[in-house]
């Protein structure tokens, strides 16, 4: 049994929507100057609050915007402590992963099973059976589309306006970009809400389109890869693009071969995503000056206005 690689090419862009969102949200934050490991809580929750929502109003847009929302409060919470309260943002965000994972699991008691609504292509019906590019191109929900864009609006803003040239020098040197009068918390906190928005985002879009169903832990790491990704990409977006399809093409492949009935051990299979992402950050970081090349100079450091 052949693996057909349209089909292949088609789960493979479905697959990495979710991580791709992750982590162009969390490029921005890095780039403020600010780490944040609780993505896979933030993913975590909204998935389960984008799925209950979706469920019970009957309206995937609804969920979308719920899965966001829930992003952004858990967001907040590590914003206010490491901000504000000027907590360790690594030990805060990995409290963030595990409350989420924690949070997620209460919610989601009675959905496991539940059916959310079908969500519509933004395109007809008959564009997306032309032969090879149709299913490619035309098949996919509204939020893989905006996962591109988001990405090249993301590329855009940061190399070539203002606001970017800000949020590059709050990342850079913080006390210099408070010299020069701008708020750096505020800078950050709205970074650290839109990375949050577009984790929830990303966790929606596993329940609701990807999966269609609410499992306990269903993002299975997926903040994890996010995270890794971002490295990988150098904090470049379309780098990131171009690693989300990566993970998401080796995902999807090794699930085609489960279901071609390959002989080789399943957890093999289902490690290899995970292997192969490790292999390329360790590759990555062989060249440390490469590597650091693009990485943000104040990234994980502590600020505090003197004046």
């Amino acid at each position: 049994m052949g693996i057909d690689p349209v089909t292949l090419i088609v789960a493979l862009i479905t697959v990495s929507t979710p991580v791709l969102l992750a982590a162009i949200g969390e490029l921005v934050v890095e780039k403020t100057g600010v780490l944040n490991l609780g993505v896979e809580g933030m993913m975590v929750t909204g998935a389960v609050m984008g799925f209950v929502v979706a469920v019970n109003t009957g309206s995937p847009t609804l969920g979308f915007l719920a899965g966001m929302a829930s992003g952004v409060a858990l967001s907040l919470i590590f914003g206010v402590l490491t901000q504000l309260l000027l907590s360790n943002q690594v030990a805060t965000g990995l409290a963030l992963t595990l409350f989420g994972l924690g949070l997620s699991a209460l919610l989601g008691v009675g959905y496991p099973g539940s059916t959310p609504p079908v969500v519509t292509d933004p395109f007809p019906a008959a564009m997306a059976e032309i032969p090879v590019i149709g299913p490619i191109l035309f098949g996919h929900s509204m939020i893989t589309y905006l996962s591109v864009l988001l990405v090249a609006a993301v590329w855009y803003v940061l190399g070539y306006t203002k606001m970017g040239l800000i949020i590059r020098a709050v990342g850079e040197n913080h006390d210099a970009a408070h010299a020069l009068g701008y708020k750096v918390i505020r800078i950050r906190l709205m970074a650290i809400m839109f990375g949050g928005a577009c984790a929830g985002l990303g966790g929606a879009f596993l329940s609701v389109v990807r999966v269609q169903n609410w499992v306990d832990g269903m993002t299975a790491g997926a903040g994890w890869i996010a995270l890794a990704l971002v490295v990988f990409a150098s904090w470049k977006p379309w780098r990131a693009l171009l690693g989300a399809y990566l993970f998401g093409g080796v995902t999807a492949l090794q699930l085609r071969l489960q279901a071609a009935g390959i002989d080789i051990p399943v957890e093999i299979l289902a490690m290899s995503p995970y292997v192969i992402t490790i292999v390329v950050l360790v590759i990555m970081s062989s060249d440390k000056s490469r590597a650091a090349l693009n990485a943000p100079a104040a990234l994980g450091k502590v600020f505090h206005a003197t004046g």
